[in-house]
């Protein structure tokens, strides 16, 4: 091959840049991509690039599905239409990058594959070249949902390939663009916020990063860019954004990651409604360009008392009913030892109606299935679980010789029983049994199929407590961060009654999934001090961890407030998929490892030395 290069062939000039806009996808070795061929092309010569997806030799013909993103298209070889094109057929297998040169006819009626778009048609090939040949891959693509994920990730540039990481991959940047581009239509700027930064203890392990040119001194990578986007507010920029990259060192789930990304905006001179209408705004144009659909906003708003009482937790799925009711008044006198003494204790006794109306079928649950619910409840931390069932008009239970006349009445009335009901009731401590029976109530919900996979319920969750109790540690920790500002309303109660002092902080849940999460900051620097303070956190770490943003609160600082969207899982919740590792192109396992690169891995001790650091046996 020649290596003298045709300057003339490099020039551009401005027909070839009008070129390349209308067909970005055409360079100089492919005329389309794959999938983009149809009945338009018909009698068209091009050149079509990508990798063997399936080949099939039927000796005189040889038939091969190419692939490249945009779907596949079957190419033939037919050794009277081109013998030598034929005999290089015979060579490629799965996987082998080819590139084709053909025309493009229409197929016969009888043969058309409804199956890919472009089943219409077929390329004749006549003139084809190998451009890479492959080993046989370790599993097949078109079959990678049976295939174990260990595998999966160690092969991910196999496992990249497949249609859905494409489609999922290709989602995602679809979300980022719509994004950027409400954002920026609203005023907002997109700023970086460095990730080589300061440890700032703010609930989950940072990464550390040594120092080599200060021995002794580490950087910690963000968990967030919190602090930075408040000095951004104080900098008097209004509002700004970034799609930023977080880390935390953190036990693992299918939706988290040591890395992860959010979509973080703060602006200046809000309240709460402005920060809310922004992110309402932003999701319906997500939804309106990526998904062509038209949510109903405003969303739904709950109190945080309400969803813990209604469903057991603070991320409620609303795509179906099963709510807890509180059921301890029509036990107050009750003899039933089980209730009698939880009622004592200030405990309470909720329940759970299973009816035809939130299940939507007729029901019939068997004692097997019933014994199950009472061990699914105890795996869920329940003492034990008391169900109850209309029968004939009659509750049927267990305890049921035990009921007066009048409590089953009441039960009738208060829970509205009709004929088939199920009730689970759980008696303990108010939030650990509401907590219980949520469980239940997600548990059930998926035993019943009553999850709408295509349905987006979108809820705010307003008016949490400013702190709560960290029974470990035995001290107040912040419900979301420590820069999160008190309700005027309740900030009396901060030194007196500190667990009912309520804050501006608003969580945005989606199908039961928590998508984001923010407030309304501190802008004072005298209550921030307190609010560490109140923390346990002692002067000397304050100024440690924190001196130079108390400072920079010192300076003039505007009302402001903010939200972090978890882009990952918000794209996971839109592609109806199960794990957050399905959207990321080069994600960890549970152990946090990168299967791909063998990451985490030793390094030599010269570098260790370089940053002064010494290894010592963990074990």
């Amino acid at each position: 091959m020649s290596n003298i290069i045709d300057s003339s062939s490099h020039s551009h000039n401005l027909s070839n840049l009008g070129n390349n806009l209308s067909s970005p996808h055409k360079t100089r070795m492919r005329t389309h991509l794959c999938g983009e061929l149809c009945e338009a092309q018909v009698g068209e010569e091009v050149s079509i690039c990508g990798w063997v997806n399936k080949r099939r030799d039927h000796g005189k013909l040889i038939f091969v599905d190419l692939r490249d993103y945009s779907g596949i298209v079957q190419v033939v070889f037919d050794p009277n239409f081109n013998s030598f094109s034929h005999e290089i057929a015979k060579k490629v297998r799965g996987e082998f990058v080819i590139k084709v040169d053909g025309v493009v006819k229409r197929r016969d009626e009888a043969t058309i594959n409804y199956k890919i778009k472009t089943g219409k048609i077929e390329v004749f090939a006549k003139k084809v070249s190998i451009l890479s040949e492959a080993e046989t891959p370790p599993f097949i693509i078109e079959n990678r949902e049976n295939v174990d994920e260990t595998t999966r990730l160690k092969y991910r540039y196999i496992d990249l390939r497949s249609e859905e990481m494409q489609n999922n991959l290709r989602l995602k940047h679809s979300v980022m663009m719509a994004t950027r581009e409400f954002l920026n239509s609203k005023g907002f700027v997109e700023i970086e916020t460095p990730i080589l930064a300061k440890s700032t203890p703010e609930g989950a392990r940072d990464f550390l990063v040594p120092s080599r040119l200060n021995p002794g001194r580490f950087y910690a990578l963000p968990q967030s860019p919190q602090l930075f986007k408040q000095i951004l507010m104080f900098s008097g920029f209004d509002r700004c954004y970034q799609i930023a990259r977080c880390f935390r060192d953190e036990d693992l789930r299918a939706d988290r990651q040591p890395e992860f990304t959010q979509i973080d905006l703060e602006m200046s001179f809000v309240e709460m409604e402005d920060v809310i209408e922004t992110i309402e705004g932003l999701i319906y144009f997500i939804f309106k360009k990526v998904l062509g659909k038209e949510l109903k906003v405003p969303f739904e708003r709950i109190n945080w008392n309400e969803s813990i009482e209604k469903y057991g937790t603070d991320k409620p799925d609303l795509r179906y009913g099963l709510l807890i009711r509180d059921i301890s008044d029509i036990f107050g006198t009750s003899g039933l030892k089980i209730f009698k003494d939880v009622l004592q204790k200030d405990g309470k006794v909720k329940a759970l109606v299973v009816n035809e109306h939130s299940h939507g079928n007729s029901m019939e649950f068997t004692r097997r299935e019933l014994d199950e619910f009472v061990n699914v409840a105890k795996s869920f931390g329940a003492s034990g679980l008391v169900w109850m069932k209309v029968e004939n008009d009659k509750i049927q239970s267990p305890i049921a010789k035990f009921l007066s006349a009048k409590e089953e009445e009441e039960l009738t009335r208060t829970l509205d029983l009709k004929e088939k009901d199920l009730v689970l009731i759980v008696a303990d401590e108010s939030s650990k049994s509401s907590k219980i029976l949520g469980s239940l109530r997600t548990y059930i919900a998926e035993k019943l199929n009553l999850l709408n996979k295509d349905e987006f319920k979108f809820v705010w969750i307003v008016n949490f407590p400013l702190f709560e109790w960290d029974e470990k540690e035995n001290r107040l920790s912040p419900t979301h961060h420590p820069f999160t500002k008190p309700d005027m309303h309740t900030i009396n109660l901060l030194e007196s009654d500190p667990l009912k002092v309520k804050s501006l902080a608003y969580d945005i849940v989606l199908n039961g999934e928590e998508i984001g999460g923010g407030s309304i900051r501190i802008d004072d620097a005298k209550l921030q001090r307190k609010i560490f303070k109140m923390l346990g956190i002692e002067d000397e770490e304050i100024e440690k961890n924190f001196g130079f943003f108390l400072k920079s609160l010192e300076y003039g600082v505007p009302p402001h407030g903010g939200i972090a969207i978890g882009l990952d899982r918000l794209v996971m919740l839109l592609g109806r998929l199960e794990s957050i590792r399905e959207v990321i192109a080069f994600p960890k396992t549970q152990s946090a490892v990168c299967m791909l690169t063998n990451s985490p891995s030793e390094v030599k001790e010269e570098q260790l030395k370089e940053v002064f650091i010494k290894v010592v046996d963990g074990s």
